[in-house]
């Protein structure tokens, strides 16, 4: 089933998505990977405030390229989610309503998800030149110092990505392995 949503993503219409549904995302979400998530953890750790409130947001697995003249971003493809697992269950249970990226997540992951209410989206991996240009908007919101790997807000329009896990726990990468199988 294709939906389109409008973010900032509720909960409710979190718990309303499948594995394997089919999804055009607008609307405000932000991007980080390895190094913004270790800050991030390490301030968490260190009793700090995060730098950005993720609380019912999406994280796109993100590092663009530069962005060319006349070009609001570089290639925007996603990058392996499983380097986020170890950071991604503390950010979940602080509000975190999803990720966008590739690849299997862990148990703990899938776990965390399920425990609330959140989601994860695939965005398909070597379409990045694609996928920017459903990118309206993007600004750098923290970590400036880490180049490519800083937060930036995005503001996209009609992103199309697919539910692999979805609220319940279902995992689209186990249930097409099995039908292969078949």
């Amino acid at each position: 089933m294709d939906r389109h949503i409008t973010l900032p993503l509720s909960e409710a219409e979190a718990r309303t998505l499948r594995a394997g549904d089919y999804v055009y995302l607008t609307g405000v979400l932000y991007t980080a990977r390895d190094a913004a998530h270790k800050r991030m953890y390490d301030a968490l750790k260190a009793g700090e405030e995060l730098p950005v409130d993720l609380r019912g947001q999406l994280v796109y697995y993100l590092g663009p390229t530069p962005a060319r003249p006349g070009h609001v971003i570089g290639s925007a493809g996603p990058t392996t989610s499983s380097r986020m697992d170890k950071y991604a269950p503390e950010l979940l249970d602080l509000g975190l309503r999803g990720m966008v990226g590739k690849g299997k997540r862990t148990q703990a992951v899938i776990d965390a998800i399920v425990r609330n209410g959140a989601v994860y989206f695939a965005a398909v991996g070597g379409a990045g030149a694609l996928l920017s240009k459903c990118i309206k908007e993007a600004e750098v919101v923290a970590y400036d110092d880490l180049g490519t790997e800083a937060i930036r807000r995005l503001r996209v329009e009609e992103l199309p990505v697919i539910v692999v896990i979805d609220s319940e726990g279902n995992n689209l990468y186990a249930t097409a392995a099995e039908s292969w199988k078949r």
